[in-house]
């Protein structure tokens, strides 16, 4: 046996190991062609399909070459800006005049020169004049000028003025709102005086609220998000249906449709109340507010009858009853049983009172036990009598009265023991308990008008009906 040289490997192997050698490399190149063979193959046919896609794309070029250039998106075209030379306006024509006053209209006047005062409860114009530092001769001006008298010395605390003073403390222009919509501004120079009315728009928001009764009204409605204002007025078009001092109770509900005023974005106040539904003890009572074709503005009922009756259900805001009508109570001051002929209703001293309905005032003056007393006649046999009063209203004996006119303020005159109202219900004479008596219902629109009032109160009734399902209890529109 022959063993390789390691000093010559060039040296001849013997035959043995020669093809052992050689069944080892044939053996290895067989395994790599079983490895490979799937891979070749799979690259012979991904060459093959790749070479008919190429043939197939290459006859869609040469035969249908407008395909090549599709997109999706529209081709952009080039823009070009060219500058053209306007021509100048003259200075001092019309032209310029008139497109100067236009910028200055849109513009407004720059807040950053004027001053704004807002008057203190007892102050003067001619105070306020002294605080800018402007002379008295200055404001004598400007009350000759037609117009401005009453605005400069007629006017409430909170009301603000404001001052376009030079640097050298002149004057040059005063402003003030004379209503809501209409602001003026008085311009001052050497020449005179001249004013200036700039118009202010109003926009009125529709708020859609409801709430109920939980501890008192001013709460429900508070947390509505009902204004004071707003409650007020919906406590009077309800007044005549519900007495609000002693009718509310838990669980009382009301759905409100009503108007807030805005002015440059700002809330300036409540509006009126468009449409509401108050449910009292379960019993639904419905207002809506309708516009007759002269513009006048009244409320009724679903049935299109006035919410206006003959008489007001009380003539005291708010009070509590602290006495009612019956034929056998206890004196409180003179301890003896005697009948109490009318309701008495306990309020603040001060409080205003108001005439029950239209008539005309009978008495006015002292009389025994009821102290100050008013007694108003209504005609048809029916009188109302208001006892107790601390002092009378503007009406004097004879005077004519509207309902609702304040007639007098809630006291304690002659015998009583603390502010009270006491008031009475007589028909021919007879006493009659002003909670309970019955008087005819107003005559509803005519039919040619209902047809009218349904048309216009019928957007009103659906939003009532969304807030009665409870959609939402705010929104504004």
């Amino acid at each position: 046996m022959h063993s390789p040289d390691p000093l010559n490997p060039a040296a001849p192997r013997p035959a043995q190991a020669v093809r052992r050698g050689e069944t080892s490399e044939s053996r290895g190149r067989t395994r790599l062609s079983q490895a490979l063979g799937p891979l070749s193959r799979f690259r012979r046919d991904h060459w093959l399909l790749a070479s008919v896609l190429a043939s197939v794309s290459t006859l869609l070029v040469l035969t249908a070459p407008g395909f090549a250039g599709a997109s999706l998106q529209p081709a952009e075209r080039g823009r070009q800006i060219v500058e053209l030379e306007l021509p100048a306006l003259l200075p001092g024509s019309e032209e310029a005049a008139r497109i100067e006053a236009e910028v200055a209209a849109r513009q407004g006047p720059d807040e950053a020169n004027w001053r704004l005062v807002s008057v203190r409860p007892g102050q003067t114009m001619g105070a306020i004049f002294a605080e800018q530092g402007l002379p008295a001769r200055t404001l004598h001006r400007l009350l000759e000028q037609p117009g401005a008298r009453d605005p400069l010395t007629r006017f409430r605390p909170g009301t603000e003025f404001a001052f376009d003073i030079s640097g050298e403390g002149e004057l040059r222009a005063l402003r003030f709102d004379r209503d809501e919509a209409t602001r003026v501004v008085l311009h001052v120079d050497d020449s005179g005086i001249r004013e200036e009315k700039l118009e202010r728009e109003l926009q009125r928001r529709i708020q859609m609220v409801s709430g109920s009764i939980t501890a008192s009204l001013s709460e429900a409605t508070s947390r509505a998000g009902m204004s004071t204002a707003t409650m007020l007025e919906m406590a009077k078009v309800f007044g005549y249906d519900i007495d609000f001092a002693q009718d509310l109770r838990v669980g009382d509900e009301f759905h409100v449709v009503y108007e807030d005023v805005y002015r440059d974005g700002e809330r300036l106040r409540g509006g009126d109340i468009l449409a509401a539904t108050f449910v009292n003890r379960g019993k639904s009572y419905h207002v809506f507010r309708y516009t007759f074709a002269d513009g006048k503005t009244e409320y009724f009922d679903a049935e299109g009858r006035p919410m206006q009756k003959s008489f007001l259900r009380t003539p005291v805001d708010f009070a509590r009853i602290s006495s009612r009508f019956t034929a056998s109570r206890k004196h409180p001051v003179l301890g003896t049983m005697r009948a109490h002929r009318g309701v008495d209703y306990a309020a603040p001293t001060g409080t205003p009172i108001r005439a029950a309905g239209n008539g005309r005032i009978r008495f006015a003056g002292w009389q025994g036990g009821y102290g100050r007393t008013v007694i108003i006649d209504h005609g048809q046999g029916i009188t109302t009598l208001y006892a107790h009063l601390s002092r009378f209203g503007p009406h004097k004996t004879g005077a004519r009265v509207t309902q609702g006119s304040t007639i007098g303020f809630v006291g304690a005159s002659g015998l009583a023991t603390g502010p009270h109202l006491h008031y009475e219900f007589r028909v021919h004479g007879v006493h009659r308990d002003p909670l309970t008596v019955t008087l005819p219902k107003p005559e509803p629109l005519p039919r040619s008008e209902l047809a009218r009032f349904r048309q216009q109160t019928q957007p009103m009734l659906a939003r009532l009906e969304v807030l009665a399902a409870g959609g939402q209890a705010r929104a504004s529109l």
